[in-house]
């Protein structure tokens, strides 16, 4: 039974269904890893798949956090240009990581097709929009970007933009063809069903409250018991606690919110008619998708402020819709949530050792899908010791953001302020 339920429409849309098992008592594994989303729920899985036992602790349930709360889009490479992700990383990180991340998409699909996953997924691409002409000039540089690669991306005119998105208001876009869409929450229980079948477990409704070393091995203490383990993963991300000192001061966290539309008809249909997932060049982004029973999602940055039917964030989708779509009639909103977002002040994610054979990647920008899946592999492989495997960053020690809960209230006040004055 969900804890919160349901804490997204993603939740209650989701055709996979819960795995979700509660902690069990004791454990002894190779791998311990805190938190079941993405990271940790592919960490588990490819693991497993290694011949590794491997132990998943969640406090709440599966997909609790980010992961079950994501807007879905299966997208390649980072919030930066990849040349500047390469200038970033330097010669011996910044190729592999851009190829890496280039191939993202692909990997996630192949995991869905693999495991049969039930997640509503869709293969036509995203679209980044041009909010302004600035906008567009930032696309227009990321595309010669992508050309100089090699990738399938294309700049979208704005009336090509008109004839994919079923508006008029952005001035041009770039199509990705190697994204996607997915159901995040049936993305999520699916990873954890395969997971479960190749040997892992994953236990819900524990607290990690202490990690300790017992010799060569970590002790992970939680609620109902402790497991030992050789190695331990922190898969918590944008919901890191206390459990490890400070490490909730690595990133700046920031709200994202959306609402979904109850199921349209006709009169949506040409609105995203090939159900790509976009979001905008603004310097406070919003989102837009519509998922396989015909809902409209909608979202930007801040905290849901009232309720899916009433208050704030319901005047500033139904405000924002009817910009977008001066056609449509006025809709019904049946689900509002929130989910949180690690940001870093170089928009890189991390990949941090925190004592021997204790690691934690960390930092996504909210790039979850691609970004948790890829580095729960890439942990997996470490921690099996595959020949030949190493991690696509340098693993650095933590770095505590200045001033970073400071910043994080600011945004919010700002993107509180951006609410009102869209909502007018």
């Amino acid at each position: 039974m969900s804890v919160d339920s349901p804490i997204s429409i993603w939740e209650a849309s989701a055709q996979e269904p819960e795995t979700d098992q509660l902690f069990a008592g004791d454990a002894a594994v190779d791998v311990a890893i805190v938190g079941a989303g993405y990271t940790g729920l592919s960490t588990a899985l490819h693991a497993a798949e290694a011949g590794l036992s491997a132990q998943v602790i969640e406090a709440q349930q599966i997909g609790y956090g980010g992961s079950g709360r994501n807007v879905g889009l299966v997208n390649a490479g980072l919030w930066l240009p990849p040349r500047q992700v390469a200038e970033s990383l330097g010669p011996g990180h910044g190729p592999g990581f851009v190829e890496l991340f280039n191939r993202g998409p692909s990997y996630v699909f192949s995991l869905i097709e693999k495991h049969q996953i039930r997640c509503e997924v869709t293969q036509t691409g995203t679209i980044h929009a041009a909010h302004a002409p600035s906008g567009l000039r930032d696309l227009q540089a990321r595309h010669a970007d992508w050309q100089r690669l090699g990738e399938p991306v294309e700049l979208l005119s704005r009336a090509e933009m008109s004839g994919l998105t079923g508006t008029d208001v952005f001035h041009g876009g770039l199509l990705d063809r190697r994204a996607g869409t997915i159901n995040p929450m049936g993305y999520c229980r699916g990873l954890a069903r395969a997971a479960v079948a190749a040997g892992a477990r994953i236990g819900t409704g524990a607290r990690a409250t202490a990690l300790r070393r017992d010799g060569a091995h970590w002790i992970v203490e939680t609620e109902k018991g402790v497991v030992r383990a050789r190695y331990v993963v922190l898969g918590t991300n944008a919901y890191t606690d206390a459990l490890w000192p400070d490490l909730k001061r690595v990133f700046t966290r920031i709200n994202y919110f959306q609402l979904s539309t109850a199921p349209l008809g006709p009169e949506a249909a040409h609105i995203l008619p090939g159900r790509q997932g976009l979001w905008d060049t603004g310097r406070i982004m919003s989102s837009l998708r519509r998922d396989a029973g015909g809902r409209l999602q909608i979202g930007s940055m801040g905290r849901v402020i009232g309720r899916a039917d009433k208050g704030l964030s319901h005047r500033w989708a139904r405000k924002r819709l009817a910009r977008l779509f001066p056609a449509l009639a006025e809709v019904m909103f049946e689900e509002a949530w929130q989910g949180q977002i690690a940001m870093t002040p170089d928009h890189l994610p991390r990949i941090h050792e925190l004592a021997e054979n204790l690691y934690t990647p960390i930092g996504y920008n909210g790039r979850g899908i691609t970004t948790g899946t890829l580095f729960g592999r890439a942990l997996a492989d470490l921690i099996s010791g595959k020949p030949g495997k190493k991690l696509p960053l340098p693993v650095t020690a933590p770095n505590p953001v200045k001033g970073g809960q400071v910043l994080s209230r600011v945004y919010d006040a700002a993107f509180t302020a951006n609410q009102l004055i869209r909502s007018v």
